[in-house]
């Protein structure tokens, strides 16, 4: 069976390396294989680029360059963006690789490279990078029902109080009012518990 390797034409790379000649090699042949390439030839230069408010599918980082490093970049791509990324250095020591891991890299890539060696790497980050932004929506949708869960066990517990009914009439009574105003029973709940929050202040 014959694979598919070739790149996702829609998918965006940052590619971030302070070695001018690197960054342009990479990214003429990145962009020659199809992928839509932004350059930065520093962290602090990527984190300009990064508050326009645009996203790249991918970040590939230098490991080691002046001012902010890589490994600092991609603490910050990660806690505050979920940004996915990938570093590229020119050591292959177990202790740089094992900070690039910890920092949550999604590959590790050793230079000097060429682009059709780089690509597999690639798209094997941003395969990786999907798997874990479905597990993240599973696990807000999970958090999402939980909540809405809770919200209504609240509301049933006011409507028990306030009307003296038993948890199953007061149960009926909620989904009566959602289905007569047409909201879902977690947004009415949503109301009951802060229009019980207004009255006990």
């Amino acid at each position: 069976m014959l694979l598919d390797n070739r790149p996702d034409q829609d998918k965006k790379l940052l590619l971030v390396d302070d070695d001018r000649l690197v960054l342009s090699l990479l990214a003429s042949g990145l962009t020659a294989a199809g992928y839509q390439v932004i350059t930065a030839e520093s962290a602090e230069e990527a984190q300009v680029w990064l508050a326009s408010g645009d996203r790249p599918d991918l970040a590939i980082l230098d490991v080691r360059m002046p001012g902010q490093d890589g490994l600092q970049l991609a603490q910050r791509l990660l806690a505050l963006d979920h940004i996915p990324f990938m570093m590229l250095s020119a050591y292959s020591d177990p202790q740089t690789v094992e900070q690039a891991t910890r920092c949550g890299a999604l590959g590790y890539a050793v230079k000097p490279l060429d682009v059709p060696q780089l690509i597999p790497a690639i798209e094997a980050a941003l395969g990786r990078a999907n798997e874990l932004q479905s597990l993240r929506t599973t696990r807000q949708q999970l958090q999402t029902a939980l909540d809405a869960e809770r919200d209504i066990s609240i509301a049933i517990g006011i409507t028990m109080m306030q009307h003296k009914l038993k948890r199953g009439d007061a149960f009926d009574s909620l989904r009566k009012a959602a289905r007569s105003r047409r909201c879902k029973l977690a947004d009415l709940a949503v109301e009951i518990i802060s229009a019980s929050e207004k009255l006990n202040y």
